[in-house]
């Protein structure tokens, strides 16, 4: 079972951190927001790409995660998969999880 592999510490946590990290997340999608809108290109071509990575965006977990104990493991791969955390984020975490989410990820 997979809610066999944290604990409830592990959950408060995630919860106390998850906004940070999607701040932090956004903060570097809004970067690269910046780097589209300043590219040398024709005014509706950098609001079509923009729209287009806009809409990409919106859906990932370091944008919005859908709040769930048993979405837990998952959420924490999809943020490690998308760049919004590193697997070094999870140092506070149970060693039980980490190392879970460490053989998930496994090459990333």
């Amino acid at each position: 079972m997979i809610e066999d592999k944290y604990t409830e510490r592990d959950w408060k946590l995630f919860r106390s951190k998850l906004p940070d990290w999607q701040s932090a997340y956004m903060e570097k999608l809004n970067q690269e927001y910046i780097e589209i809108l300043s590219a040398d290109a024709e005014s509706s071509i950098k609001f079509w790409q923009l729209e287009k990575r806009i809409n990409q965006d919106k859906k990932k977990t370091g944008v919005i995660a859908e709040m769930k104990r048993s979405l837990l493991i998952t959420n924490l791969y999809y943020l490690i998969r998308e760049g919004a955390i590193g697997v070094n984020d999870l140092d506070d975490f149970s060693d039980k999880l980490q190392e879970h989410i460490k053989h998930m990820v496994g090459g990333i």
